[in-house]
């Protein structure tokens, strides 16, 4: 049941409609989501209220990598992940474009690589800025966030 968000319509997970599988395909085990730009803070909680239902449903807790890819709708791909002080964005380099929105919504410094990490505060601004540059997203596990984040500091 879509939520009414004073203009801005969110639909959670369970009533987005995926195009179908070929037959002898093999299903992925998470399929993107069309994306619906969310326009006020109060839509991004809502949001990130539903991907984390998602995630506690779909994803076991053994599990590493863990976050959502926003597939940007000129190119490209940024993984989300949070933690329990920070965001670690993984930024592919055909998405490199998106770079200076990133320090325009958040304040932060551009990374000399393709990681970024952002205090945790920075969540709703992010997701507000890429709003309307955002295809789909789509939960993911296994990616490579580790390591490289850990060794970084962030920007508040």
């Amino acid at each position: 049941m879509p939520y009414d968000t004073g203009g801005t319509r969110y639909i959670p997970q369970e009533a987005m409609t995926v195009e179908p599988t070929p037959p002898g395909a093999e299903l992925p085990r998470f399929r993107p989501r069309p994306w619906i730009a969310l326009e006020t803070a109060q839509d991004v909680e809502l949001w990130i209220d539903e991907h984390n239902r998602s995630m506690m449903e779909h994803i076991g807790p053994q599990e590493t990598g863990v976050g959502v890819c926003f597939t940007l709708a000129e190119g490209g791909n940024l993984y989300l992940q949070t933690t329990a002080d920070a965001l670690i964005l993984d930024l592919e380099p055909d998405a490199d474009w998106i770079a200076p929105l990133i320090t325009a919504a958040t304040g932060a410094e551009a990374p000399r690589g393709q990681l970024w990490v952002l205090a945790d505060d920075k969540m709703v601004q992010l997701i507000l800025g890429l709003s309307s540059l955002v295809a789909s997203t789509t939960l993911v596990a296994g990616h490579n966030f580790s390591g490289r984040a850990r060794k970084l500091t962030y920007s508040r």
